[in-house]
C-alpha cells in the first residue's frame, strides 16, 4: 500500500489527515453570454470539474480526508456504493488505485451488459463492483455493512465511505472550498451576492453553508436538488453541518432557515436526464464553451435560469455558479440532451 504524502491539517480547532489530492485552486471565471441571457450583471462560475485527479469533480475535496483518515488508520480496502453513473465511486476508485488500496463498490440496481461512463471507468481503475439486486438506493447501505464484516472476517482492513461520501470528514473538502473561494476573490472589486450549487446527498451544500459562515463569506448559498424533495436534503445537510461543527470543534450560525434548496428539477428521477437539464447543458454548451453533466449540474444550471426569471434572485445582479463535475455522464447513450 502506498501512502506518501499523508499529512496534517489544521481545520477549525481539529488537525486532521489530509491526503494532497488537489495541487491547484480550480479556476474562476465569467460566463459574459450566459450573464447576458439570464440578465444578470456577472455571472461566474468555479470549475471544479477541473480538478486534475480522477477525472475531476468535487467529490476529490472530501476523499482528500475520507482517504487520509483510511490510510492513518491503515485500512486496506475502500468500501463504498451508488448507482453506476457515480461520481464519487468513480473518484473513489481512482484514489484507491493511486493508494496501492482494494476498492469494493457496491450499486443499487441490477447490471447491465452496456458498460460506459463512470461504470466503465471505475472498471479500469480495477475496482470490485456488485449490485444489490434492489432500486432502493438505502440497499447500498446495507451491503456496504455486510461487505465490512465479511472483510474483516477475511483478515483485511475495510473502511466504508458513505454514500456521497456525504460525512463530517467529506464535509471538511468543501469547507475548505469556501476559504480558497474568498481568497481567488481578494483582490477583485466584487464579489458573488449568491453562490448556486447541485445538492445530491448533502455533502457539498453543507460544506459551503458551514464555509461561508465560518469564513464569514459575503455570499448566501442556494441549492438545487436533483436527487430527493427539498424537505428531505435539508434536514440531512443541517445534520451534516451539526455533525462537523462536532468534529471541527467549531459553531457556525447557520440555520434551518439558511439552507435554501431548491424543488422541481429532478425530472424523472435521479440520475435520469431532464428535458430541462439537457437544454441548459446545451445553452451552456453553445453560449460559453462549458460542458456541464446530466445528473447534477445540468439540472441545476436549468434551476439557475428558472430563478434568475423569479423575484428571488430579483435582487442579486452577481451570482457564481459551482460546477461539480460529472461529464463523463454525456457519454451514457441517454444521458446526453
Amino acid at each position: 500500500m502506498r501512502i506518501r504524502g499523508l499529512r496534517q491539517c489544521f481545520v477549525g480547532n481539529s488537525v486532521l489527515p489530509r491526503l494532497p489530492l488537489i495541487w491547484h485552486r480550480t479556476p474562476v471565471h465569467e460566463l459574459p453570454s450566459l450573464a447576458k441571457k439570464l440578465g444578470r450583471k456577472r455571472l461566474w462560475i468555479k470549475r471544479d470539474d477541473l480538478i486534475t485527479f480522477g477525472f475531476g469533480g468535487n467529490k476529490i475535496r472530501g476523499l482528500e480526508f475520507l482517504v487520509g483518515d483510511a490510510l492513518s488508520r491503515e485500512a486496506d480496502t475502500l468500501i463504498t456504493g451508488a448507482g453506476p453513473l457515480s461520481n464519487h465511486v468513480r473518484a473513489t476508485a481512482a484514489v484507491a488505485a493511486k493508494c496501492g488500496m482494494r476498492a469494493a463498490i457496491i450499486y443499487w440496481g441490477k447490471e447491465t451488459p452496456q458498460i460506459s461512463g463512470n461504470f466503465q471507468l471505475v472498471r479500469m481503475l480495477g475496482a470490485e463492483t456488485w449490485f444489490t439486486g434492489s432500486l432502493d438506493r438505502s440497499s447500498v447501505d446495507v451491503h456496504m455493512k455486510s461487505m465490512a464484516e465479511q472483510l474483516t472476517r477475511n483478515g483485511a482492513k475495510p473502511y466504508v465511505i458513505p454514500r456521497g461520501g456525504a460525512s463530517p470528514l467529506g464535509v471538511v473538502g468543501h469547507v475548505l472550498a469556501v476559504q480558497e473561494l474568498l481568497k481567488q476573490f481578494a483582490r477583485r472589486t466584487s464579489m458573488p451576492e449568491v453562490i448556486v450549487l447541485p445538492v445530491g446527498s448533502g455533502g457539498t451544500m453543507a460544506g459551503w453553508l458551514l464555509g461561508t459562515s465560518y469564513y464569514k463569506a459575503p455570499w448566501r448559498i442556494e441549492g438545487i436538488t436533483v436527487s430527493r424533495p427539498a424537505y428531505e436534503v435539508q434536514a440531512q445537510v443541517l445534520q451534516l453541518i451539526c455533525d462537523t461543527e462536532r468534529l471541527l470543534d467549531i459553531r457556525s450560525d447557520v440555520t434551518k432557515h439558511s439552507v435554501v434548496i431548491h424543488d422541481g428539477h429532478i425530472g424523472p428521477g435521479y440520475g435520469c436526464p431532464s428535458a430541462e437539464g439537457s437544454a441548459a447543458i446545451c445553452l451552456a454548451a453553445v453560449e460559453e464553451g462549458v460542458f456541464l453533466d446530466p445528473v447534477y449540474t445540468g439540472k441545476a444550471l436549468a434551476g439557475l435560469v428558472e430563478l434568475c426569471a423569479t423575484e428571488r434572485l430579483m435582487d442579486a445582479k452577481a451570482v457564481l455558479f459551482l460546477h461539480t463535475g460529472g461529464q463523463p455522464g454525456l457519454f451514457v447513450p441517454g444521458q446526453y440532451p
